[in-house]
């Protein structure tokens, strides 16, 4: 244990916010998050990110990044509550993602 405390409704945010800009973007990207995902949360978290992915890139509503964010935040809540030993794992590929993530200029 490395005495660091996560506050995991942070970590649930800040993932859930990161995943929609994964899920919205490049193929590639998109790919290698995913295997990542599901090393996590096992094979449901495909099958829910690609539902995400198509719901971002097909959809003409204005708030879809919004309903999607909110749907992954209230899942990763969940999932800290229920399962806090991946609380550090998701914060660790959140940050990998970001930094992989193109920064808007």
């Amino acid at each position: 244990m490395n005495g660091t405390v996560r506050h995991q409704p942070r970590v649930a945010f800040d993932a859930a916010r990161v995943l929609v800009g994964v899920a919205a973007g490049d193929a590639g990207l998109f790919a290698w998050y995913t295997e990542q995902l599901v090393a996590l949360l096992g094979p449901s978290g495909r099958r829910d990110l690609s539902a995400t992915r198509k719901e971002l890139t097909t959809s003409s509503r204005e708030n879809t990044r919004d309903v999607e964010g909110g749907k992954w935040r209230a899942g990763f809540e969940d999932l800290l509550r229920t399962r806090p030993e991946v609380t550090e794992s998701l914060h660790q590929l959140t940050l990998s993602a970001q930094v992989r993530l193109p920064h808007a200029g």
